[in-house]
Formats: structure tokens, C-alpha cells, sequence
């Protein structure tokens, strides 16, 4: 069964900060990249940040700098470490896997994060 639970969201200050986190089941874990997307009100889903399955790193413009990607191979976690949170930071966040093999997304159920100015 494929799992995909995030956790971390919540209302933070402009400047502050939030780690996010991901736990996927371990054979999801192994076999696929990993990544983060965020939809605001009123916009589409959007590209935050994504680790290959080997640990090679990508980030949006729009984060770089400020959140940081990372995997935690004994653990089936990947953490987004998000700091200088601005509000149009908020939005829903959303863990997201794919498999290089197959092609195939999965996504978890989304986490809230609110950036009050």
C-alpha cells in the first residue's frame, strides 16, 4: 500500500520558520524521486523542491536560498526546511512521489501553511 503522510504545517510569522516532513512506505521510499508542491488559493499546484532517489537536489527561484530539500534514508522521511517564510509562502503543501521506472505520481493528503505578515 502506498503512503505518503506529511506532517509540520501550521501558522507562522513573516521571517519564521517550518520543517515539513514526509514519511513514505519504504518501498515508495527506495524506488522513487520525492518532492514538494504547494497550491495557494485561486492558483495551480506549483514545483517547490524534489530529491532523487539518489539525493540530487532541485528547488523552485521562487524558494531557493530559503527552503532546503533533504532525505533521511533510515527514517523513509524527506524534510523541507522552510525559512524567511513570506506570505505568499501559504498554501497547502503537498508530498509528492515518482517513480522513474514506471511513471507513476503518488501524492499525500496535503499539510496547511499559513504566513502571517
Amino acid at each position: 500500500q502506498v503512503q505518503l503522510v506529511e506532517s509540520g504545517g501550521g501558522l507562522v510569522e513573516a521571517g519564521g520558520s517550518l520543517r515539513l516532513s514526509c514519511v513514505a512506505s519504504r518501498g515508495i521510499f527506495i524506488t522513487s524521486d520525492i518532492g514538494w508542491y504547494r497550491e495557494a488559493p485561486g492558483k495551480q499546484r506549483e514545483f517547490v523542491a524534489r530529491v532523487t532517489k539518489d539525493g540530487a537536489t532541485a528547488t523552485a527561484d521562487s524558494v531557493k536560498g530559503r527552503f532546503r530539500i533533504s532525505r533521511d534514508n533510515a527514517k523513509n522521511t524527506v524534510y523541507l526546511d522552510m525559512n524567511s517564510l513570506k506570505p505568499e509562502d501559504t498554501g497547502v503543501y503537498y508530498c509528492n512521489s515518482f517513480m522513474p521506472i514506471i511513471g507513476v505520481n503518488y501524492w499525500g493528503q496535503g499539510t496547511q501553511v499559513t504566513v502571517s505578515s
